[in-house]
């Protein structure tokens, strides 16, 4: 799933690369919607002035890696000058060895971009023409193809970055949008004819500048942390619409006792929980007073999925907070081996090792499995006539003869299910490579892959979720002998019931579902229902 909020706001936008670090936001707007990129005036002097320091070390007599040497296990091989050409041309074409499906084309954008910014840091040692080629790739829209398999997170993402490095020169398949709108599938020498761009042509340290980068999981990382910040104010919508809807009680998620435990994400995951339900005639229809007169809730507990919603939701909004500030150092960072230095020395290094992108890609994972498992829990609720308040069982029309959300919920435990199995750590993993010289890796593409699809199937479960708690409020809003008879629902939920009811209609006999299914899950994606909370009860946080 891909959240794609704010459209309008970016496709006229112009990034700029070399003025300081890019933002999760500029990597958004430039894979997901387009933006055009920039070069800095700054960036192509800092890139003219260490590309000058390259060109002073091909004729020293010692060796460099990456200049005058091979690489990896074959480090220790000298080049000649008349050979080094080829060496960076071979490089990108050995290398350029995915395989496996299509990666999606924002996922290349935002490699296409992280490693431009990574040149235009100066310390790759590129000419400033390596920088300018990338930026206009992106500015006319020419993807190369990257495939599923081929990087283990170290030494960089390097079979991916490998694959638009080739396109740069002129070779291999890329993805152009054609007069219809769809990508076209075109050789890159075409692609780049047709927008007036020069195939490169290597030099000294180039194609080593080119693919020695943590590029893509980088980007996906930042993909995953822009839709999971959305994903989980949905996640708040959809917890309060069940509360709402199952007659559960407010009183847990009250400022007082949320403080007792200071985590910044429960106090935030909480305080969308008291606008979302506050003032809900439904919540204060199944209230008693106490002998002062004071309110009470006749739910002297709820079960653990709604009344425990801060607690989880809030968790993740930690997590996700600690995997930004992780992305936030990376995009700060030149990543490549060996770097020039900012006084001019050229060094060998680790920083291409993928450990701390990986750590928190697998750390995200385990969180968006553990929301979509509450969600989908509180799903199940609905369902059961034990545990759903009065309500008809599956939420049929005549149960029985109707199975009503029965399957909807099979499907959401699929999902969560797989989530599951998604949330074990690829970066636990290490495998050897390159004749045991690079004999730890990170996996954190691997990591980087399994989120996205992770990303997905929250979104998606979270839609179930809305959608079940949506026609369980119409049944418990018509049933005349129940508490809740003849009243409404609060003003935040409110405004998502009614969203819904734009797309699928309400409760009735037995349908096609999967239409529906979708349909709530585009809402969900498309931000919609996060907007319509927010203009009812105020921003969410």
């Amino acid at each position: 799933m891909t959240v794609t909020t704010s459209r309008a706001v970016v496709e006229h936008r112009v990034v700029e690369v070399g003025g300081g670090p890019l933002t999760v936001d500029d990597v958004v707007a430039v894979a997901r919607h387009g933006a055009r990129v920039r070069l800095t005036d700054d960036a192509l002097a800092t890139m003219a002035a260490s590309r000058a320091v390259v060109e002073d070390l091909a004729d020293d007599a010692r060796p460099h890696y990456g200049v005058s040497t091979g690489f990896g296990a074959l480090a220790r091989r000298h080049i000649p000058t008349e050979k080094r050409a080829q060496l960076q041309l071979g490089l990108v074409r050995s290398h350029a060895a995915g395989s496996g499906p299509e990666v999606e084309r924002e996922v290349v954008r935002a490699l296409q971009l992280l490693r431009l910014a990574t040149l235009a840091t100066g310390r790759t040692g590129a000419r400033p023409v390596v920088a300018e080629t990338y930026a206009a790739m992106l500015n006319a829209g020419i993807t190369p193809v990257v495939h599923e398999y081929g990087s283990l997170g170290c030494s960089g993402d390097l079979a991916p970055l490998a694959h638009v490095a080739l396109a740069a020169l002129g070779e291999g398949p890329v993805r152009v949008t054609a007069g219809s709108g769809a990508d076209e599938l075109v050789g890159a020498g075409e692609a780049l004819a047709a927008a007036g761009i020069a195939p490169l042509e290597l030099r000294e340290k180039e194609g080593l500048a080119l693919i020695n980068g943590t590029d893509g999981m980088l980007g996906m990382l930042c993909l995953a942390i822009h839709d999971l910040r959305e994903l989980l104010r949905t996640a708040d919508v959809a917890a309060a619409s069940s509360v709402e809807a199952l007659l559960g009680s407010d009183a847990p998620f009250a400022e007082d006792l949320v403080g007792m435990r200071p985590h910044p994400g429960q106090a935030a995951s909480a305080a969308n929980l008291r606008a979302l339900l506050a003032g809900s005639p439904v919540v204060a229809s199944h209230r008693t007073h106490d002998a002062d007169g004071r309110p009470e809730c006749t739910r002297v507990q709820d079960a653990y999925s709604l009344r425990c919603a801060p607690q989880v939701h809030g968790a993740a909004r930690d997590t996700l907070g600690h995997a930004a500030a992780v992305a936030g150092s990376e995009l700060a960072s030149a990543i490549d081996n060996p770097v020039v230095t900012v006084d001019g020395r050229v060094e060998s290094n680790g920083n291409f090792h993928g450990a701390p992108v990986a750590y928190v890609l697998d750390f995200l994972a385990i969180a968006v499995a553990d929301v979509a498992s509450m969600s989908e829990r509180r799903t199940d609720r609905f369902l059961d006539v034990a545990r759903n308040e009065g309500l008809p069982a599956f939420l049929a029309e005549d149960p029985g003869v109707d199975s009503g959300l029965m399957i909807a919920q099979y499907t959401a435990a699929g999902i969560v299910s797989e989530l599951k199995r998604l949330a074990a750590p690829a970066s636990v993993d290490s495998i050897p490579s390159s004749a045991m010289q690079e004999d730890h890796v990170s996996m954190g593409w691997a990591a980087a892959r399994k989120l996205r699809r992770a990303v997905d199937g929250l979104g998606r479960v979270l839609a179930i979720e809305l959608m079940t708690a949506a026609r369980a409020l119409d049944l418990r809003l018509a049933d005349l002998s129940g508490p809740a008879r003849g009243v409404r629902a609060a003003a935040g939920t409110g405004a998502v019931h009614a969203l819904l009811r734009t797309a699928v209609p309400g409760p009735g006999p037995d349908r096609f579902l999967a239409p529906e299914i979708d349909a709530v899950t585009r809402l969900v994606a498309d931000g919609e229902v996060v907007t319509a909370a927010s203009a009812a009860v105020g921003p969410l946080r």
